[in-house]
This record gives C-alpha cells, sequence and structure tokens, in this order.
C-alpha cells in the first residue's frame, strides 16, 4: 500500500466516524436535525430499533436503489454505510442532553461544523460518494432532472415521511439544510486528497486540479449524515 493510499483511507475512516459523532452531537442538542435524520429518529422511534441500526439499514436501502439507477459503489461508499451509524451510537452513549439553551445551541453548532469537517474529510478522501449522494447524482443522470429539483424533492419528501414517523422536526433542520452545503464547500479544498491519476497531473496533494475540486463541491452541496454517513 503506498503512502498515499494510507493517507486516503485513514482520512476517510476518520471522517466517516466524525460524520457519526457529529449527528449525535445535533441529536443531543434537541433543536432540529437534517431530514434523513428526522427519518432515521421518526424510523427508530417507531421500530424501537437503535437509531444508528436505522441509520444503516437506510443506508442500506438507499444504496440499492442505486441500482436501477446503475450507480457504482466505492469503498467509501459501503464504509459509509456500515460505520456511520454506530459511530452515531457512540456519541450518543457518551453525550448527554444539555440543561441550559446557551448549551444546546453551543452543541448544535459544534455538531454542524464537524458535520461539514467531517463530509469534507470523507468526501476528499475520493473513495466514492455516500449513499444519500450517490442516490441524487444517479437520478440527476439517470432522467437529466436538474439536481436542486432532485435533492429537493428527495429530502422533502425524507423529511415529510420522518416528520410522520414522529421524527423532531425544529430550527435546528432549517439551520442544516440552510448551511451545510456552504459549509462542506469551504471544507473541500482543505481536505480534498488526489487520486494516483490525478497527481500526474497536478503540482502535488496541496494544488489538487481544479475540475476535481469542483466536482466533489458539486457532490458536496448535495450532501444531506454531512451525510454519510
Amino acid at each position: 500500500m503506498s503512502l498515499l493510499s494510507a493517507w486516503r483511507g485513514t482520512q476517510l475512516l476518520i471522517g466517516l466516524f466524525l460524520y457519526g459523532f457529529s449527528l449525535a452531537m445535533m441529536i443531543r442538542a434537541t433543536l432540529g436535525v437534517s431530514p434523513w435524520d428526522v427519518l432515521g429518529l421518526g424510523s427508530a422511534l417507531q421500530t424501537g430499533l437503535p437509531f444508528g441500526v436505522m441509520t444503516n439499514i437506510i443506508g442500506l436501502i438507499v444504496l440499492l436503489l442505486w441500482i436501477p439507477l446503475r450507480q457504482k459503489p466505492g469503498v467509501g461508499t459501503i464504509l459509509n454505510v456500515l460505520l456511520v451509524g454506530p459511530s452515531a451510537e457512540v456519541g450518543l452513549a457518551v453525550l448527554r442532553e444539555p440543561e441550559t439553551l446557551w448549551a444546546r445551541i453551543l452543541l448544535f453548532a459544534g455538531g454542524l461544523i464537524l458535520l461539514a469537517v467531517a463530509s469534507g474529510l470523507y468526501i476528499g478522501a475520493q473513495y466514492g460518494p455516500g449513499p444519500r449522494d450517490g442516490l441524487m447524482t444517479g437520478m440527476h443522470r439517470r432522467f437529466g432532472l436538474p439536481i436542486w429539483f432532485v435533492r429537493t424533492a428527495i429530502e422533502g419528501t425524507v423529511l415529510l415521511l420522518g416528520w410522520l414517523l414522529g421524527g423532531p422536526v425544529g430550527v435546528g433542520t432549517v439551520a442544516v439544510v440552510l448551511l451545510i452545503g456552504p459549509l462542506v464547500h469551504l471544507a473541500l479544498p482543505i481536505f480534498h486528497i488526489p487520486t494516483p491519476e490525478q497527481s500526474t497531473q497536478s503540482p502535488g496533494p496541496s494544488h489538487p486540479d481544479r475540475s476535481s475540486q469542483t466536482k466533489s463541491a458539486d457532490l458536496a452541496g448535495e450532501d444531506r449524515e454531512l451525510k454519510g454517513a
């Protein structure tokens, strides 16, 4: 294994763990969560299964939807499905709900920023998008629908279904929808690692080609577990 591959793999695993942990931070803040986590929490409430398990199950279901879209998962895609749920459970086990509003706001803000950093880490490793990202880009490529329309339709449907199942919707939900895209866009250039093929065309890891940054930024704008997962 080359040093570059080890670097990318380590960054991927750290990013996925922090992704799940950031979800736990926002859940414990009780100010609202992302649309996909509204669905996860609502499903957990109705089934009695832990949130982390439901996150894994939902990720697997979404991944199966890639088949008719002719999407091919990467190593990062599979690990996203397997690791985000358990890392979220670790966070829920060690974190407690703050008693004061200001502490809840700080916890939520920290979780949102950590979610953006974690997304930059795992997307920047370039081992494949998360299952939810792939669903959106796959529908865009398969049916020719605008990304904004696909994202809005999917997340609106997920949010409504999660709310009907009893998932928590709050001001934090709005904050995630509005802010996660710009925050991940800022994080991606910092953590972007060129693949070996890209390295031969660019000066080095600190100067990735602009087309790769643009592609990753487009994926980041489509991410819901910062999205995950």
